[in-house]
């Protein structure tokens, strides 16, 4: 989305915006975008009380106007209270989750903007379908593969911990890592060979996982070092988790 500029109009008073509401909500384009114009200097005041985050504050603008626009979408008019009112919490939760959900793993800037890209399109599409668009749907509407689609939304999700509680049983709780348990093992990981399996793959293939989950690398100095470019580290680091997965689903036996 690119950067709406504050309008050079009068701010809009609360009679007008509830007006500009109702129309939007009716399904007028021009009076939400009247209403997205008229508000930006309050998602930029927003904004500002995040700019110590590391975050370029172009993003945070981008993700508060989700926000902004959630707001007009569900302000509902029966009550007396002013839009800003209503409004700021939402900006507000909207930057929260984009901080919370980019500070787990980081990725890359493109990886960020085809997810904002891709909650931009959910929310759209839900307005006029009443359910969310499939992998397929997002593809087209974006035109980009479902691969990219599939890859930009596996990294924005918080990752799991082992530990992490699942349910209680009797007054005891159950993690993930005792669901991985088997009869073979009291350890969860005492059949993944996985060092023995990174032999098996090729130099390039050993550097990329080396420099990716050892060195911390990102994929572009990845592909500096290597002298080819980033989106071929990431189809190769893509195509490689791929076949080690395919080799730890293996029985013990074929692995050797």
């Amino acid at each position: 989305m690119e950067r709406i500029e504050q309008s050079s109009e009068t701010l809009l008073t609360q009679a007008h915006m509830r007006e500009l509401i109702a129309m939007s909500q009716e399904g007028d384009t021009e009076a939400r975008k009247r209403m997205i114009e008229g508000n930006t200097r309050l998602v930029w005041s927003i904004v500002q009380r995040f700019a110590s985050r590391g975050v370029e504050l172009e993003d945070l603008f981008q993700i508060g106007c989700i926000g902004l626009m959630k707001s007009v979408d569900k302000f509902d008019l029966s009550y007396d209270v002013k839009f800003s009112t209503y409004a700021v919490p939402m900006i507000i939760g909207e930057i929260q989750r984009f901080l919370r959900d980019d500070g787990m793993v980081k990725v890359s800037r493109s990886i960020r903007e085809l997810n904002f890209k891709i909650r931009h399109a959910t929310d759209e599409y839900l307005k006029t379908n009443e359910k969310s668009p499939s992998i397929a749907e997002l593809a087209a509407i974006l035109q980009v593969s479902p691969d990219e689609i599939l890859m930009a939304t596996d990294a924005m999700r918080d990752p799991a911990s082992l530990h992490d509680q699942l349910f209680e049983n009797d007054g005891d709780s159950i993690t993930l890592m005792d669901q991985m348990r088997d009869d073979k093992s009291q350890l969860a990981f005492d059949y993944i060979t996985l060092k023995d399996l990174l032999k098996r793959l090729g130099k390039r293939e050993q550097s990329i996982i080396y420099f990716r989950y050892y060195l911390d690398l990102t994929q572009t100095e990845i592909a500096d070092r290597l002298g080819i470019s980033q989106v071929q580290v990431s189809r190769l680091e893509k195509k490689i988790l791929a076949q080690l997965k395919t080799w730890i689903e293996l029985p013990i036996s074929s692995k050797r």
